[in-house]
């Protein structure tokens, strides 16, 4: 029926996902519907021009409310649909190879450093910190203006290609979507809010890690990232490697 072998190997996941959808009942549709919903209201609402009009017309309070629930409802069917389907058949799609582990297992390094960075130091694109936009960026700043999304990113795009399944992909690329849409939709914000402090940011930092620095927009400066962030998130990824299998049911270890 299909023209080659590897559009039949292809079209076999999408299968199942249809028929988990069409019949009910199947986890892989819930995981399916779940991740849309997730991606839906953080990438299609927030922060953009639906998320004004339904707040100006139900107020910001309710918004803030109704967002809350379906954000809950959504990362609740993510992680139920998740464990009970890897545990039927997560549908392999591929094998990574023995190679890639240490390669991963230093993307997760990146991304740990990235995340205690975010929340240990100032960076004006965090929440409630606007004030920030007009200050000369620091530390982590100069490299991206979105550490923590960048940390989920890579965390996500490490579990998708490290795992190799259909249900993988799912779960962590709705959670590695999120983060990537995320980052220029806080910027729309941001912008909507101060202008003229948003310019004077994007004019001296970046989205993608190191653009601005390979611009000459801005500078490396290691000594302002200090050692909190790179112990810290060594050491916290360390806890989680070692109480990873009991937490997750999963040896995060390298392949082969």
């Amino acid at each position: 029926f299909f023209a080659t072998p590897w559009q039949g190997r292809l079209a076999v996941p999408f299968a199942r996902i249809a028929a988990g959808a069409v019949y009910g009942g199947g986890t892989m549709g819930w995981l399916v519907a779940a991740a849309v919903l997730w991606i839906g209201v953080h990438a299609g609402i927030a922060g953009t021009a639906v998320r004004r009009a339904l707040a100006g017309r139900v107020g910001d309070a309710a918004f803030r409310g109704v967002f809350s629930v379906l954000s809950v409802v959504a990362i609740s069917g993510l992680v139920i649909a998740f464990n009970r389907q890897r545990k039927i058949d997560p549908v392999s799609l591929w094998v990574a190879p023995g190679w890639l582990g240490p390669v991963l297992a230093a993307l997760m390094a990146v991304a740990f450093v990235l995340f205690v960075a975010s929340v240990t130091a100032p960076n004006p694109t965090a929440v409630s910190s606007e004030t920030l936009l007009r200050r000369e960026p620091k530390g982590m700043a100069r490299i991206t203006r979105h550490p923590m999304l960048w940390a989920f990113a890579i965390w996500a795009f490490v579990h998708v290609v490290g795992n190799g399944d259909l249900v993988s992909l799912l779960f962590f690329g709705a959670f590695g979507l999120t983060a990537l849409l995320g980052m220029p939709s806080i910027d729309r914000k941001l912008a909507a809010r101060d202008a003229s402090g948003f310019r004077e940011l994007a004019t001296r930092t970046s989205i993608v890690p190191f653009a601005a620095i390979a611009g000459g927009r801005n500078r490396l400066a290691v000594a302002e990232i200090g050692w909190i962030a790179p112990l810290g998130g060594l050491a916290l990824l360390a806890i989680l490697l070692w109480f990873h299998p009991s937490l997750f049911g999963v040896a995060p270890y390298p392949p082969g």
